[in-house]
């Protein structure tokens, strides 16, 4: 396995919230790629990059898997986020 490395890909956002709604979305619309770790993605604000936000819980869960909902869920952890 390769040395992992993190694409810093600046964008504008309204808010946090819209920046990791953002970021989740594309993280998840590239997951299929085996190199991407979706659930390892962060936000950060662009003058304040050493401080960062979690998009995903990604908590490990009973079955080695981890949580694919987001870091401020309400409701049990789950392998899928809810539709």
């Amino acid at each position: 396995m390769g040395e992992r490395f993190v694409a810093h890909l600046p964008f504008t956002a309204a808010d946090l919230s819209a920046a990791r709604h953002f970021a989740g979305t594309l993280a998840r619309s590239v997951s299929f790629l085996s190199e991407v770790d979706a659930g390892e993605v962060t936000v950060s604000f662009e003058d304040e990059q050493v401080v960062r936000h979690r998009v995903f819980c990604d908590l490990p869960l009973p079955d080695r898997r981890r949580c694919a909902r987001r870091v401020d869920h309400d409701g049990p952890c789950a392998p899928r986020p809810p539709r």
